[in-house]
């Protein structure tokens, strides 16, 4: 597929330029600007924090976490048949585009979102996350494309560590019109915060293009053929039933899920915790999700080479350890400087988190297979309903309580439990996979 070195190259370097395009979504969208722009808008003068949605009263920040609830709900539902007919058509990369431009056409759309349209502004977001998770799925399936098993590790890292830089930059940008707008000749912070979300969905798309241009389109020769749904529900069902005779995969997602329920919530909900419970300005949080991002391009790295060295399980257990102790730490953070100190280990293991499982999930894919789409999808899909059920129970938490501490102390307990069956998975080092060796 790949003719020469140089060849493949350019295609690595291509497929981590996506994780440089969509991660200022992640990072500006989910995690940073929109959060507190959101908080801002649809808080009262009077400090309440009660909305009506359709015309039913809810808190601002529970319907927000039920928000990105719903739209990994949604994702999670599609992408298993998607993924079936992309990979019995050969069309990952045409499904990649669709996503990617839906996501970013509706982060343009929230431009117009100024607080007096709730429900657009909700809308909007939902089918953004929608856009950005769906484009994620075909994304990772490339991975075991344009790679061998060696590479996954640090290839995943560059990319994500791409994410990182990108992200930051853009972040940048933003912060400096929001905090100084006349120097961009607009006329407020609000106006520019609105800019921030046009500019992201335009990097989106635009940087895409790099990505676009080089990764192959239907590698394998596939045809379409009538009844591409059916195909696409068949596709599924033959990985879902090689997937449940795969024990090392089906042990690892689990370990997946539970971890990931508590590492995705503290990326979507970190800003809105110091917000609402520290009470910290907007540049002050924004500025502790840039020192995340930027202790997470070093972390990526760093558990790539402890990886390599003591294997992809032994990295993972250190990391989900870590997050463990972050979460018991959020519930009696109560300084900035300490939120600070929490935000710089959150950055140290959420990036090596991310890569190592990306790259360990790759190794476990049997190599004679072309569904790298279908069995991606099962990775996306228990990572999308861990994001379900862990925002959900952070919101619920919150709102029986009244306290978003409580809910970060929970996340600890999905921590533990993911830890538990890590501990039952034999994941093998580099060059010994389970599909080469069988080892359960």
């Amino acid at each position: 597929m790949l003719k020469t070195t140089k060849d493949k190259k350019r295609v690595q370097n291509g497929w981590a330029m996506y994780d440089w395009a969509n991660s200022v979504y992640s990072l500006v969208i989910t995690s940073t600007i929109f959060p507190v722009y959101y908080n801002s808008v649809t808080s009262a003068a009077d400090g309440g924090d009660t909305v009506s949605f359709f015309g039913f009263e809810i808190v601002n920040t529970v319907l927000y976490s039920y928000s990105i609830s719903f739209s990994f709900l949604l994702i999670a539902l599609l992408s298993p048949l998607l993924s079936g007919i992309a990979d019995s058509s050969g069309k990952k990369l045409s499904f990649m585009k669709f996503f990617c431009y839906l996501g970013s056409f509706c982060c343009v759309g929230l431009f117009f979102f100024d607080g007096s349209n709730l429900e657009w502004g909700i809308l909007c977001s939902i089918m953004a996350s929608v856009g950005y998770a769906g484009s994620i799925v075909f994304y990772n399936a490339f991975l075991p494309e344009i790679s061998s098993e060696n590479e996954y590790d640090l290839l995943s890292a560059k990319g994500f560590s791409l994410g990182y830089i990108g992200s930051v930059i853009l972040l940048i940008l933003n912060l400096m019109m929001i905090q100084k707008p006349d120097w961009f000749m607009i006329p407020d912070d609000g106006v520019a915060a609105r800019l921030s979300f046009l500019i992201t969905g335009l990097w989106w798309a635009g940087f895409a293009q790099f990505t676009f241009r080089v990764l192959p389109d239907n590698p394998y020769g596939k045809r379409i053929n009538k009844g591409l749904l059916a195909k696409g529900y068949q596709e599924i069902r033959k990985v879902y039933t090689e997937v449940r005779g795969l024990n090392v995969m089906n042990k690892f997602l689990l370990a997946f899920f539970f971890y990931s329920m508590g590492v995705q919530t503290v990326m979507y909900l970190a800003a809105s915790f110091g917000d609402k419970e520290l009470q910290l300005p907007g540049d002050q949080l924004i500025l502790t999700i840039l020192i995340i991002q930027i202790v997470a391009i070093g972390g990526s790295y760093l558990f790539a080479f402890l990886s390599k060295k003591y294997g992809n399980k032994i990295s993972l257990m250190i990391m989900v350890f870590i997050w463990i102790g972050i979460c018991v730490g959020a519930y009696f953070v109560y300084s900035l400087y300490e939120f600070y100190s929490l935000a710089f280990v959150v950055g140290l293991v959420m990036g090596g988190i991310q890569s190592i499982s990306r790259s360990t999930f790759s190794k476990l894919i049997p190599e004679s297979t072309t569904d790298h789409a279908s069995y991606f999808s099962f990775y996306d899909v228990t990572e999308k309903l861990a994001i379900v059920l862990g925002t959900f129970s952070y919101g619920l938490i919150e709102q029986i309580t009244g306290s978003m501490r409580n809910s970060s102390l929970t996340l600890g307990l999905f921590f533990v439990v993911g830890l538990g069956f890590l501990t039952l998975v034999s994941i093998p080092k580099s060059e010994l996979s389970v599909k080469k060796t069988g080892v359960v």
